[in-house]
């Protein structure tokens, strides 16, 4: 049974196809990197996952229709990691992060003990410890973006999606981040799927991409057969050098 399952998936905005008829699957324990230019279409797949946008087409978690399940059902099974949350800047960074148990808790019961040590763990593999008292808008970009991954991670589901989740990191959390993802991953079966724009990053870590443009799928498969320095000047106007790193592709832009 695949994690995650799209057929001919369509999403209709502003008079336009912003998805237009994509169908893919993603195997459990699985990391799909879906990649395009700006405004290709990658954030709202990611929506239609997370159940909070309407389509046409089917689109299924572990085998149950999104449209069958409960808003607290799909939160069970899924979480979202967006690129531009909406936060409560008068929110301590641990009151937030322990809103990611929410979807567990029954009607108008409150976190447990077992909820609030689930939380705290978030806020240490996010580096997040010394900052957890802090008022989110007192927090930097970057600071807020791992507050953002942690409510995702203490959410606890077996489907993690991430909208451009190395964004505003330096580069030593945009490594602590997606390694930490990916450790979840190996040893917990986690199954990622990420909306990303670093190239190589997408290839060092997913098993395999997907390529998106004007809300279709134009390539799909491993790294090293989707990043073509050809396919890439095609779709994003660039020129690029596709050099490699053992078997992973590594993308780096060409002077002209």
């Amino acid at each position: 049974m695949s994690a995650v399952a799209l057929e001919s998936v369509t999403v209709h905005a502003g008079g336009k196809s912003i998805v237009d008829g994509v169908s893919l699957s993603v195997q459990p324990g699985e990391w799909l990197s879906i990649l395009g230019p700006n405004g290709a279409g990658k954030t709202t797949l990611l929506r239609v996952l997370a159940g909070t946008i309407g389509f046409r087409g089917e689109a299924a978690l572990r085998g149950r229709r999104i449209r069958r399940l409960h808003r607290r059902d799909v939160a069970r099974l899924v979480a979202l990691v967006p690129q531009t949350p909406v936060v409560p800047h008068a929110m301590t960074v641990a009151e937030y992060v322990l809103l990611g148990r929410t979807p567990h808790l029954s009607l108008l019961a409150q976190e447990g003990e077992d909820d609030r040590t689930i939380a705290a763990a978030a806020l240490a593999r996010l580096d997040l410890e010394e900052l957890s008292g802090r008022e989110l808008g007192s927090l930097s970009g970057g600071e807020l973006r791992r507050a953002v991954i942690a409510r995702g991670l203490a959410q606890a589901a077996p489907i993690l999606l991430l909208d451009e989740p190395t964004a505003a990191l330096d580069i030593g959390h945009q490594q602590q981040v997606l390694e930490l993802v990916d450790r979840l991953r190996r040893e917990e079966g986690l199954t990622v799927v990420a909306a990303m724009h670093d190239l190589t990053l997408a290839a060092q870590y997913g098993d395999r991409i997907v390529l998106v443009d004007d809300g279709r799928i134009v390539a799909e498969g491993p790294p090293a057969e989707v990043l073509t320095a050809e396919r890439l000047a095609s779709l994003y106007g660039a020129q690029v050098r596709v050099l490699f790193d053992g078997t992973t592709p590594v993308v780096v832009p060409v002077r002209t």
